[in-house]
């Protein structure tokens, strides 16, 4: 046990703290599990909500919230231990470039030739306009100062609400596309934001948002034809090259407008692989049932009794 903990404290370690992205190193062929999760206190005179606290650890909102049900995002009571959720699966996809997982709302990017995943929360389309789940792409150009034209229908939906949005909003801090933006396609942008609070949450009109700093990373270091892709994997399995076998479950996102205003969860959606992957004699079933059902957005071991401990610091 004493080993475990300190090679859990020596990974927390590898983990870059900044308000830009998580910096992990690359894990060895044939692993995709990375990093460390933490627990911090809440400080006994807080007056910060949990998006500060997301901020300060690279997390989004609905990271954070689900690592810490019942913590109440508008302001953490003091004494209060908040799980910063820093240990991942990486996606079962190729890592190449940026690829964005709507369904963990997180952002991963690979530098070329590098030895590192860059990790950063993001902001994701509401419902009804949705943010691409399947879809390759890449970065068709990169604009510094970006400017918004509203779309006639999202004035109307604006003005339903009683708000007014000009048909044309300058570039400047006031702009909800941030200070900068890389366009990928012809309608969607990974753009800054002037509204911290939306990263982690769906709120955009089907763009990608992310924090200042994080966006002004990206804009500074992604090349114009940078390969992005678009997954959906709410379900992340990975079986490690010393056998033991994990799953990270998130909430996924709802369907259709049915699903996203009923009170119901969204089902997970279990296809074979990943059914088969998570069945078998080296796999705890009351495990994997727990990890399903809790949906922690947190890696579980789910093959046996080994316990990854937690770094806990105070604020």
């Amino acid at each position: 046990m004493r080993r475990m903990m300190k090679l859990g404290f020596i990974a927390a370690l590898l983990v870059s703290q900044s308000a830009l992205a998580v910096s992990y190193p690359l894990p060895p062929v044939g692993s995709r599990l990375v990093g460390a999760s933490q627990v911090i206190t809440v400080p006994h005179d807080n007056k910060l909500p949990l998006e500060a606290f997301a901020a300060q650890y690279g997390q989004g909102l609905s990271n954070m919230l689900e690592a810490n049900p019942g913590v109440d995002p508008f302001l953490p009571q003091p004494g209060t231990q908040l799980v910063v959720p820093q240990q991942l699966i990486l996606p079962a996809t190729v890592r190449e470039g940026i690829v964005v997982n709507v369904a963990e709302m997180r952002l991963y990017y690979y530098p070329p030739g590098g030895s590192t995943v860059e990790i950063f929360p993001i902001g994701i389309g509401e419902a009804g306009r949705e943010t691409p789940r399947n879809w390759v792409t890449a970065v068709e150009r990169k604009q510094d100062g970006p400017t918004w034209t509203p779309t006639p229908n999202t004035r109307r939906a604006y003005a339903k609400e009683g708000k007014t949005l000009p048909a044309f909003v300058p570039a400047g801090p006031d702009n909800p596309m941030g200070l900068y933006a890389l366009y990928i396609g012809r309608l969607y942008a990974i753009h800054g934001t002037n509204s911290n609070f939306g990263i982690g949450l769906r709120v955009s009109q089907g763009c990608i948002r992310l924090r200042n700093d994080d966006i002004k990373y990206l804009f500074d270091n992604v090349p114009v034809g940078t390969r992005v892709q678009l997954i959906d994997q709410p379900v992340k399995v990975t079986t490690e090259p010393d056998g033991s076998r994990w799953v990270e479950v998130h909430e996924p996102l709802s369907r259709n407008r049915a699903e996203f205003e009923s009170t119901n969860r969204v089902p997970l959606p279990m296809t074979a692989g990943l059914r088969a992957q998570l069945n078998g004699a080296d796999v705890d079933a009351v495990k994997v049932d727990g990890a399903l059902e809790r949906r922690s957005g947190m890696p579980v071991n789910v093959s046996g009794a080994v316990h990854t401990p937690l770094v806990t610091i105070s604020q």
